[in-house]
């Protein structure tokens, strides 16, 4: 037999896709020396597979920066009685499609919060999706001009985890409500959906410009979710260089 050179492993291998039949008849044709060998490259190749999956959802999710959980500082949240930082780190929500309203003063970490969460949970190989609640508002306005809302709405759906930023910091008119109220509404008890904001839920009817759309997504909210509360100083402003 000729000398296999490297190349031909390389492109022969990226058209496999092993069968356990395939490594189970090598695995036992080959010495302990090779099948030592033949473990490591399945390995290595597990391994490859799973940061390329980790990257293509990170790049997928749209985040406005890639923020982490690594010495964030908890001290401006205040949890429920029923729910704590550890269960929040774990990611517990995301297999209950349970949702979260970081609700509190501006600059406080409600953003970067909802980041890293977004963050940990493509690092878990679950897909995620980051928008600004105008952003989001816009992109499903485009959808519906150029008649692709359904197929925007699906692509939506394949996130286990949304993250609507900025909530209530901008007006939304009629349509972009509806819009809004639509995407909430799809995702209630199918998926996680982690929401910023610095309204109470009494002013939300504002937002929707309908008391009665606001209090349908608070009742959808409300009845997986959990309040954290921020409070304290803008870590903006105490950092700021103007002063």
């Amino acid at each position: 037999m000729s000398i296999i050179e490297i190349d031909d492993l390389v492109e022969a291998g990226r058209g496999a896709s092993l069968t356990s039949t395939v490594i189970d008849e090598f695995a036992r044709k080959g010495t302990p020396k090779q099948r030592e060998f033949l473990y490591e490259l399945l390995m290595a190749e597990q391994a490859s597979r799973t940061e390329s999956r980790r990257a293509r959802l990170l790049r997928a999710a749209k985040l406005p920066a890639v923020k982490t959980l690594t010495g964030y500082d908890f001290t401006a949240i205040t949890f429920p009685t029923d729910y704590g930082r550890e269960q929040l780190i774990d990611l517990d929500f995301l297999n209950h499609a349970q949702d979260l309203i970081l609700f509190g003063d501006v600059g406080t970490g409600k953003t970067h919060l909802a980041t890293a969460l977004a963050v940990a949970a493509c690092q878990r190989g679950i897909p995620a999706k980051f928008f600004t609640t105008a952003g989001l508002v816009m992109q499903l306005r485009r959808a519906k001009d150029e008649g692709r809302l359904d197929k925007e709405l699906a692509a939506i759906a394949k996130n286990q985890l949304l993250v609507i930023d900025e909530f209530g910091y901008l007006p939304i008119d009629d349509e972009g409500a509806r819009l809004l109220f639509q995407v909430i509404a799809d995702g209630y008890e199918k998926r996680s959906l982690v929401l910023t904001t610095n309204l109470e839920f009494k002013r939300w009817g504002m937002v929707f410009g309908d008391e009665n759309m606001a209090a349908a997504v608070i009742d959808r909210l409300v009845h997986h979710g959990r309040l954290l509360q921020f409070r304290g100083q803008s870590y903006r402003v105490k950092n700021a260089l103007m002063k």
